[in-house]
C-alpha cells in the first residue's frame, strides 16, 4: 500500500499533474503499473480519510483544545510502529516550526492506517510530505519539509 502512495505522490501530485482523475482511471493505472486491487483500493482510501481530515467537523485534531498540547505521549501501538529514531524527528519538526500539534497528530493518524510490516524515518519523512500538501495553509511547512527530505548532505559526516 505504501508503495501506491509513494506513487501517486511522486507520479501525480509531485510532478504537478492534475491530481482530481477520475478513480476508476486512476485505479487503471495503478493496475497497469503493475499494482493489485486489494492495495489500491487501501491506498485510495487512506487518501480518502486524508483529505477528510481537512474538515474540522470531522477532524478531532482540528479543535482548538488539541491545538495547544505541550507534550504527546504515544500508545504502545505507536512506539511499535513509530520507533525512537521516527518519534524524535517528529519532536525535531515540531521545534522548527515544520509540524504543530495539529499537523503532527494528522501525521500520526495517517501513519497508524498504513499496511505495512516495516515502517521507518524515510517512511515517515514522505507520510510528514503527503499530510503537508493536503492541508491549505501548510505550503512553507511543506517546502521545508521538501528541504529536508531531499538536500543532499554536503562535506563529510561526523
Amino acid at each position: 500500500m505504501f508503495d501506491i502512495l509513494m506513487y501517486l505522490f511522486e507520479n501525480l501530485v509531485h510532478s504537478e499533474s492534475e491530481f482530481r482523475v477520475d478513480q476508476d482511471e486512476l485505479t487503471e493505472e495503478l493496475i497497469r503499473a503493475g499494482f493489485h486491487h486489494d492495495e489500491i483500493y487501501k491506498a485510495l482510501a487512506w487518501l480518502e480519510k486524508l483529505a477528510a481530515l481537512q474538515d474540522s467537523d470531522i477532524n478531532p485534531y482540528l479543535s482548538s483544545a488539541n491545538s495547544h498540547a505541550v507534550a504527546r505521549v504515544f500508545t504502545a501501538e505507536e512506539e511499535v510502529r513509530l520507533d525512537v529514531e521516527c518519534r524524535g524527528f517528529l519532536m525535531f519538526l515540531e521545534q522548527i516550526n515544520v509540524l504543530d500539534a495539529c499537523t503532527r497528530e494528522m501525521v500520526i493518524d495517517r501513519v497508524m492506517e498504513i499496511d505495512a510490516n516495516d515502517f521507518c524515518l524515510e517512511d515517515l519523512k514522505w507520510v510528514v510530505l503527503m499530510v503537508l500538501f493536503n492541508v491549505p495553509g501548510k505550503e512553507n511547512a511543506y517546502a521545508q519539509m521538501e528541504d529536508l527530505l531531499f538536500e543532499e548532505p554536503e562535506g563529510p559526516l561526523h
